[in-house]
């Protein structure tokens, strides 16, 4: 796993020293309504030693996590990727409610989506929004994501309140 250089923004391998940083970001109380997950309940030190691994306790799934920082400035969120053996991937992201509105988030999973596609190799994109999250919503969109449906979602267990959206990396030019 690299740094990626993405112009404005660095997206830096999450490590233990991130964890209080980026503990103080995950409590933002704006961004827990748009959250597909609970507030991490365990310190920011436990949190940085997990994601840390890079890989689930069996070794079937491989975890990218990589915290934003704007150049010079502190950090504002993370994106993440579980890469699975048959070469799809879920990616996440979230950024601190002071960063929303400015192409940032977009920006930042842009680049981790061409390091998946370029680097690991990834042909199919996975993620999951709140379906009241307009704002992640039009942003896959933009990314190329499309809704599986709901009959499709819950197959993929997906939450009744959120909507599993989709990118097949072959159909769309990068």
């Amino acid at each position: 796993m690299r740094a990626i250089d993405a112009g404005t923004l660095t997206l830096e391998p999450q490590l233990r020293e991130h964890a209080e940083e980026m503990f103080a970001v995950l409590g933002d109380p704006r961004s827990t309504r748009t959250r597909t997950r609970r507030r991490p309940r365990s310190t920011g030190c436990a949190l940085g030693t997990k994601l840390e691994s890079r890989q689930s306790a069996d070794g079937a799934e491989q975890w990218l996590n990589w915290v934003i920082r704007i150049k010079g400035n502190g950090l504002i969120g993370y994106v993440q990727a579980t890469l699975r053996r048959d070469g799809s991937a879920a990616i996440a992201y979230e950024m601190s409610s002071a960063h929303w509105g400015r192409g940032l988030g977009r920006h930042a999973t842009e680049a981790m989506i061409s390091e998946l596609i370029e680097h690991y190799r990834v042909t199919m994109l996975f993620a999951v929004a709140k379906r009241g999250n307009f704002r992640s919503l039009r942003m896959l969109e933009r990314l190329g994501f499309r809704d599986l449906r709901l009959r499709s979602a819950r197959r993929a267990r997906a939450v009744p309140d959120e909507t599993l959206m989709y990118r097949n990396v072959a159909t769309v030019t990068q």
